[in-house]
């Protein structure tokens, strides 16, 4: 049995309810920022004579930029949840893994270069697989691409907190079914919309589970 149950109560239990509202805002924020960007240059770039039709065009740029931040969300859900990873990681253990806590304090946003640069990779490979929609296949291809990546990288940043990331890819390796049945779930909820912005830290808690039940 996967830990969505337990990974649900680990949420009030550890006391992460604020930290969860402010990753659900971060998130609003991003894929807004990101839609009214595309909206704005659009709207600088292209100019149609007619109004109504430049109107249209630029309305419907909105509405498709908002719609592809709500499909490029997986990408940067990773980023969002890097800043809060140690402290959720350090509640959770303390209330259920006592034992494996770490000494180290919690860091605000430890590995930020590397929350960066997978971001910009995941946000790369998503793009790189949008013309494949046209051919009815894209959906299915973004859900194996963000399975994997969303799979490997949370478990990868839980298990690193003790092992180093090295050994965190071998025991990755390892375990494959556990680590990406893991990213499945992830990906999965980060399409179902309001839901998916709770997500950042509800993976972190995920995966904080999956080690913990595989690391012996």
């Amino acid at each position: 049995m996967f830990p969505i149950i337990k990974s649900l109560k680990s949420i009030t239990k550890a006391k992460l309810i604020p930290t969860i509202l402010i990753s659900c805002v971060l998130a609003v924020i991003t894929v807004s920022s990101a839609a009214g960007i595309i909206t704005w240059i659009s709207a600088s770039f292209i100019s149609i004579k007619i109004v109504w039709l430049d109107k249209a065009v630029n309305f419907l740029i909105g509405i498709a930029s908002g719609v592809g931040g709500w499909f490029m969300l997986p990408a940067v859900i990773p980023f969002i949840a890097g800043m809060f990873q140690d402290k959720v990681i350090h509640n959770v253990e303390i209330e259920f893994y006592p034992d494996s806590v770490r000494k180290k304090e919690p860091e605000l946003w430890p590995d930020l270069k590397h929350d960066i640069a997978f971001t910009i990779w995941a946000l790369f490979l998503n793009i790189l697989i949008l013309p494949l929609y046209l051919f009815g296949i894209g959906f299915f291809i973004s859900i194996l691409l963000n399975t994997y990546l969303l799979g490997r990288e949370f478990f990868e940043n839980v298990a690193g907190s003790h092992l180093g990331k090295p050994e965190a890819k071998k025991l990755g390796n390892k375990n494959r079914i556990p680590v990406y049945t893991g990213g499945l779930v992830i990906t999965l909820l980060t399409l179902i919309p309001v839901v998916n912005l709770f997500i950042p830290v509800f993976a972190v808690v995920w995966m904080v589970h999956v080690f913990h039940r595989i690391k012996t």
